[in-house]
This record gives structure tokens, sequence and C-alpha cells, in this order.
């Protein structure tokens, strides 16, 4: 290869600044390090235990529509954290989402139900989650109080209901839940 050079034009005349001699070898030596510490951060992030989304029927969430996760739990001393997903617009009306979430255990014919809000945006109108162009979406944490822990091997069946007081609930895209498994409990 031959030598670049780079040049600045200064006070009317051209003055070389420097001379940068192209190594291949270095080149290479960036792309494997890039390569690296890219896979090494994304390799730390914690995978969940279950994940799954669900989009609503044309972009509007109604109460007759409750999407169904079916979980199966095998370890009983561990704890879990559980995670509402949604993807909505821009145009998305209200700053939060009221929803009820029933879960019931196995060996349950019981269905526990509680109500929860799920905030998505700041005081300000500012979204939380990201944003890309007029599509937000957000993880956030559900905290269920005593209504599940998770305690019984087997599956688990979370079902989603919108609670708000209109209905269809407009601009919403996709929502979902997502279980991570945190340390074991003492």
């Amino acid at each position: 290869m031959s030598d670049e050079f780079i040049y600045c034009k200064f006070a009317g005349a051209y003055n070389l600044i420097f001379t940068f001699r192209y190594n291949n070898m270095n080149n290479k030596l960036r792309i494997f390090y890039f390569l690296f510490f890219t896979f090494y951060l994304v390799g730390c992030l914690p995978a969940p235990y279950y994940q799954k989304e669900e989009p609503v029927p044309q972009n509007a969430w109604t109460y007759s529509f409750k999407p169904k996760f079916s979980i199966d739990i095998t370890d009983t001393v561990a704890s879990y954290q559980p995670y509402f997903l949604i993807q909505h617009t821009q145009a998305y009306p209200y700053n939060n989402l009221w929803m009820w979430v029933y879960i019931k255990a196995p060996g349950d014919s019981v269905v526990k139900k509680a109500r929860v809000n799920i905030p998505l945006a700041e005081a300000t109108g500012k979204w939380l989650g990201r944003g890309m162009g007029e599509i937000w979406e957000q993880r956030m944490p559900i905290d269920l109080g005593d209504s599940i822990k998770f305690n019984r091997k087997g599956t688990y069946e979370i079902s989603l209901e919108q609670n708000m007081r209109i209905n269809p609930l407009p601009e919403v895209l996709h929502i979902g839940l997502r279980l991570e498994k945190r340390e074991a409990r003492h």
C-alpha cells in the first residue's frame, strides 16, 4: 500500500500535518477487538427465563383481547421478576396504562387477579423506554405483591387485560410478558 498524506490549508499554503502508513494488520486487529467487546457486552446482559410478545389486532387493545402466557417453572427456590412489555406509537393518548393481571398457579382452580398501573411517560410528557421514530417500546417491572411467588413446580398461566376507561385502547402495537430469574432466595 502507498502512503496517504493528510494536508491542512493554513494561511494560503498547504502544510503537511502527518503521514499515516496504512497497515492492514492494525485494521484487522481493531475489527477483532471491536467485535470481541461487542459480543462480550451483549453476552453479559441477563437472558430472560421467559419472554413472549403478542401483536394487538388492528393496533387497538380491546377489553376482549386477553393474551395468555404459559410459563413452566422448574426452580422453586429462585425468585423471578415479571416485566410487562409494550410497544406503542407516539400518538398513544395517555401517560400510563391500567391493566388486570390474571394468574393461575399449577394445581389451583382459582384465578388470582391484580390491578396494575404501568407508567409510560414522565410527568413532563416525555415517553419512557426507547423509541425509534414514532414507535416506542418499554419494559416495566410488575409488582404483584403476594399474588404470585412461583413457589410450585408446573405451568403458570398469566393473562393480561387492559383496564383503561376507553375501549378499544388505540395505538398499542404489541404487548408481552418477560420473566427474569434472580438469585436464589434465602
